[in-house]
């Protein structure tokens, strides 16, 4: 039996999927235990406390392979990044002290112990305490992730679809390299197959400018928005609004920083098999038409 934190979620989701597919029985460790999924009828639920060894332990009990996807975008509602930390360290030791053969965990392109920025930092500092535990383990790095019902991509296309002006923060050319989220469950599936220890960058084979992606979603989505650059000490007060309009955090200053920073692409080669040009011409009708609410996924 194999466990994924947060299968009930976005990359989790997938992840589980693709386990089921493949004929495996599957564990959910989620802090919503209630929340009502399509999996709530083929995958058995343990509740993720942090606080509770003894329980997350139990947890874990007889999982050959724990899929972590856990991880809090920004600070919200008291759970800030230092805790987040922590909270994936208990996971990690109760893991070794339960028997879990091999870990594999979803980490970030380019985290830095030295980084200045708080989300990238923390995701440096959970995979040094995956090291610290000694389990056989995998971390994957993937850049943003896309596919359906995204938070990012998906988004983007939503505004286009319904505002005249769009907003791209002037960082340059800063670029990202967008991966499938299908194509990161498969690399972490079969990642678990492995006993060596491995680092990879899960990340697609295509790179933007955040501007010309922008107008790569437009066209597909038929928008006649103008496109404009805007300076982020400009653009904060429009991101604001925009939250208060959705009921959500639309774009973090550190995300703005990250992309400025040139953090979410990879040096190395693209693992990911999906073209995102290829993914949104073949969504054009679905993508962006309804609002992924991240407060919502994760906190409502």
């Amino acid at each position: 039996m194999d466990a994924v934190t947060g299968a009930f979620g976005y990359t989790g989701a997938a992840i589980a999927r693709r386990l089921i597919a493949g004929g495996r029985r599957v564990r959910t460790l989620t802090g919503h235990p209630n929340r009502q999924s399509k999996f709530s009828s083929v995958i058995e639920i343990a509740p993720l406390d942090f606080a509770n060894g003894d329980e997350l332990r139990q947890s874990l009990s007889g999982i050959d392979t724990l899929y972590n996807t856990y991880w809090v975008r920004f600070p919200h509602g008291g759970q800030t990044f230092e805790g987040a930390v922590a909270n994936s360290r208990a996971l990690f030791e109760a893991a070794r002290d339960a028997g879990v053969r091999r870990i594999v965990h979803i980490s970030i392109a380019n985290p830095s112990l030295d980084s200045p920025l708080g989300y990238f930092r923390g995701k440096a500092q959970v995979e040094e305490a995956l090291r610290e535990t000694s389990v056989s383990h995998a971390i994957l790095r993937p850049t943003v992730v896309f596919g359906p019902g995204d938070i990012l991509i998906n988004n983007i296309a939503w505004f286009l679809r319904r505002f005249p002006v769009f907003a791209v923060p002037d960082v340059g050319e800063a670029r990202l390299q967008p991966v499938f989220v299908e194509d990161v469950a498969k690399l972490a599936v079969c990642a678990a197959g492995s006993s060596e220890n491995i680092i990879e960058d899960a990340v697609g084979p295509e790179t933007f400018a955040f501007a010309d992606l922008a107008r790569l979603i437009a066209r597909t989505v038929n928008s006649s928005a103008r496109i404009i650059r805007m300076k982020p000490a400009l653009l904060k007060p429009i991101l604001w609004a925009l939250g208060k309009l959705t009921g959500d955090v639309v774009l973090t200053g550190e995300e703005i920083a990250g992309l400025a920073a040139n953090l979410l692409v990879s040096a190395r080669p693209a693992l990911g098999e999906t073209p995102i040009s290829d993914w949104l011409a073949a969504n054009a009708n679905k993508v962006g038409q309804n609002y992924a609410s991240e407060l919502r996924r994760h906190y409502r």
